[in-house]
């Protein structure tokens, strides 16, 4: 029986790479693939799919907000984390959100072929180092859409949210979207705030 992939990533050229890596594997089969969470889930209602390769970095919704999504709604799918960041905090959080693994982007074919094999048979991978500890607050850094942190370090330029529309290319009602939500996972309530946790947590 074929494994049923699904790969998100907003890049082509890591879709085409996986592609080219895999195609030649009879027990594979790549369904489809997508580029934000979006696509992935309007995919995902219309098609059957084993196991799903979410990046973690997606424009909108974070791959890890994605997982959860997806454990959620189709819970036969399992999840793997595709990411460059081999960061304890984010593979945490895929872990929290029903991920059955964690993969780096420059994993070999061989670690990858693991990985199926492993979370096909219910069990997981990492080609990470994985220990969950526990973690104070500060340590726990949140996690950031790409657009979030592009608004991010706008705002601690000193633009307006009009000067940030304008250069981002974006609407001003996104942009203030963007500040209320960064305002809510930094839990702070005004700019000064913001910036000072932002740079509490090396997200600028």
């Amino acid at each position: 029986m074929k494994h049923k992939l699904f790969i998100v990533d907003d890049h082509p050229m890591v879709i085409e790479g996986f592609k080219a890596l895999l195609s030649q594997n009879e027990e594979i089969i790549i369904v489809g693939s997508a580029e934000n969470a979006f696509q992935a889930i309007d995919f995902l209602k219309k098609n059957e799919v084993d196991i799903a390769f979410l990046d973690i970095n997606l424009p909108d919704i974070s791959g890890i907000d994605l997982c959860k999504k997806i454990r959620t709604e189709f819970p036969t799918i399992q999840c793997l984390a595709l990411s460059t960041f081999n960061d304890r905090n984010y593979v945490s959080k895929m872990i929290e959100n029903g991920a059955s693994g964690y993969l780096l982007k420059n994993s070999s074919k061989e670690e990858i072929m693991q990985a199926i094999e492993a979370v096909s048979k219910g069990n997981m991978f990492f080609n990470v180092d994985y220990q969950k500890q526990n973690t104070s607050k500060y340590d726990q850094k949140p996690i950031l859409t790409r657009r979030e942190l592009e608004v991010l370090k706008e705002i601690a330029e000193g633009l307006t949210n009009q000067q940030i529309a304008d250069k981002l290319f974006i609407s001003i009602t996104t942009v203030s979207t963007h500040r209320q939500n960064l305002m809510l996972k930094l839990e702070t309530s005004n700019t000064a705030l913001l910036i000072k946790m932002a740079v509490k947590y090396e997200l600028i």
